[in-house]
């Protein structure tokens, strides 16, 4: 078929420009067709070790059920070593932690803590185990780090618990003063609907304080 002279014109600035930017365009569909397939494989990838770490996450649970902390350990370290990247990881290390001090091996609860610390992408399961670790440096009379696990920045919804915890470290260091300032920050942060607000309330009366310090903050 004979073409008219507009269209040979137009297949000639046609050919023009794939000349002259041919291999950038084709380099540039290739760019992003391997891009979209290395985003299609990665995201199967996640999918799938989403999958495989939720199942060894339901065994573990079985073992904390059956009080079996050796397997509770087993099976949180084998998350955290091929499913570091995965949410199950922080929340198997978390429940091991909890496993661990209840069978009074601090050494471990310790260690599965640090390792949210440092490792989690979840910044409320960090504030959570930092926490935790300050709770354990207060049995062990371990005031400083008590402290220094609970300084910096913590998520709103968390700071209540981090000033109930500053207190009971600073009565255990006699520190009563400050212990009260710090349990009425508790308090002026806690909803009065908040379950812990009444034994922060107790504690606080203990060392003379009294709830009309405390501001409640409704919601």
């Amino acid at each position: 078929m004979a073409y008219d002279l507009e269209e040979q014109e137009q297949l000639a600035t046609l050919k023009a420009i794939w000349k002259q930017y041919g291999n950038l365009i084709t380099w540039i569909l290739i760019i992003a067709l391997s891009a979209y397939a290395a985003w299609t494989q990665w995201s199967n990838y996640q999918s799938n070790q989403s999958g495989q770490a939720s199942q060894l996450y339901e065994e573990m649970q079985k073992s904390v059920a059956a009080k079996d902390d050796a397997k509770v350990q087993r099976a949180a370290n084998d998350l955290k070593e091929k499913f570091a990247t995965t949410s199950y990881a922080s929340m198997a290390a978390m429940v091991a932690a909890k496993s661990a001090f209840d069978a009074n091996d601090l050494t471990s609860a310790k260690s599965q803590l640090q390792w949210v610390v440092d490792k989690s992408k979840n910044d409320d399961y960090k504030a959570i185990a930092r926490i935790r670790l300050a709770g354990i440096a207060l049995d062990e009379k371990n005031y400083e780090l008590a402290m220094t696990q609970l300084s910096g920045e913590f998520p709103v919804d968390l700071q209540a618990e981090v000033f109930d915890r500053k207190g009971d470290v600073l009565v255990a260091q006699a520190k009563i003063d400050d212990a009260r300032k710090a349990y009425q920050a508790a308090l002026e942060k806690m909803t009065d609907k908040n379950s812990a607000r009444q034994l922060v309330q107790i504690k606080l009366d203990a060392i003379g304080g009294s709830a009309a310090d405390a501001v409640v903050v409704n919601k």
